[in-house]
């Protein structure tokens, strides 16, 4: 089990502060929450005696340790699953998620999931919260995304993403023919009926995406999609909000559209396309060590890029 050993000295430049905020300054690569915990644990020594209470005021010039043996974070099991791995070092790991793989184990799903790949082949990650996932995709939605490897940097990304620094960048196949690009700015939450369904509703979470068309085909457009937020399903939902549902969306999509005049293959290709053509090809963000912005790119999978195919076929046909 990993363990982090910290030293420090209380500053005598400032006001008396209280403990927990102190030590936090004082190891700003922990969150304040966790730092809380650790104290209240007795994992930190002031002048070399256990103080649990987070509230108690220091003078300054006190010495200060904190040694703390990671415990796991989660019951979870390791489980040998196939995972694309496009790039890892000792701060992170980046994943090419396949299109069917649950992220995070729930109801319904308790295991066979990312996490529990993850853990088979970095059992490190036992010790951080999640395994050390930082954002989500859905089951049915491919591509990548970032997991911590160490708690370090799992705060650090963390606070990131809560800033909105991270760059996602989305490939979307979705029903109707769109003119320009524009920006969806619309609150989303929790369907007032159906439980498992996100929407746009009046009290929801602020949520923003950008789009960008790439391409029109007969009755279907190619999108770059940004997401400024990261709601739950939230280019799935933004795009149904405006009338322009993601192809083979099996929560939003409704009954299956198949254009005036599309080839016979093209029917076919929108009948047995099951998942949201929806696909996480780009990823941005600053490095927790080198604090050097850094991009990584997933090629579309078979089965969208082949609906691409078909569709721009079908366009010329």
């Amino acid at each position: 089990m990993d363990k982090i050993k910290l030293t420090g000295i209380a500053p005598n430049n400032e006001q008396l502060k209280r403990l927990d905020i102190l030590v936090a300054n004082l190891f700003p690569d922990y969150s304040r929450s966790k730092i809380q915990q650790w104290i209240k644990s007795g994992h930190l020594s002031v002048d070399g005696k256990v103080e649990t209470k987070n509230r108690k005021f220091l003078l300054g010039g006190e010495q200060l340790e904190l040694i703390v043996e990671l415990e796991p974070a989660g019951t979870w099991q390791a489980q040998e699953i196939k995972l694309n791995v496009i790039d890892e070092d000792e701060d992170i790991i980046i994943i090419n998620k396949q299109a069917g793989l649950v992220v995070h184990p729930g109801t319904g799903n308790p295991d066979k999931t990312l996490v529990n790949g993850l853990l088979n082949r970095f059992p490190e990650l036992e010790s951080l919260p999640r395994a050390g996932i930082i954002h989500r995709l859905d089951k049915e939605t491919s591509g990548l995304l970032v997991v911590a490897r160490n708690l370090k940097s799992h705060h650090f990304l963390t606070d990131q993403l809560q800033q909105r620094a991270f760059s996602r960048t989305y490939i979307a196949v979705v029903c109707g023919q769109l003119i320009v690009g524009g920006t969806i700015t619309a609150p989303i939450g929790r369907h007032p009926k159906q439980r498992i369904k996100m929407a746009v509703v009046k009290n929801g979470k602020e949520a923003i995406t950008h789009y960008q068309l790439i391409k029109r085909y007969r009755g279907h457009s190619l999108l770059q999609v940004k997401l400024e937020t990261g709601r739950t399903h939230q280019i799935r939902v933004h795009m149904n909000h405006i009338g322009h549902t993601l192809v083979g969306d099996p929560v939003y999509g409704g009954r299956l559209m198949i254009p005036s005049g599309a080839s016979e293959n093209l029917k076919q290709v929108l009948r047995i396309f099951k998942r949201q053509a929806l696909h996480a090809k780009k990823l941005g963000l600053i490095h927790p060590s080198r604090k050097i912005w850094t991009e990584w790119e997933a090629e579309i999978p078979e089965d969208m890029q082949y609906l691409i195919d078909v569709m721009e076929q079908d366009s010329h046909a």
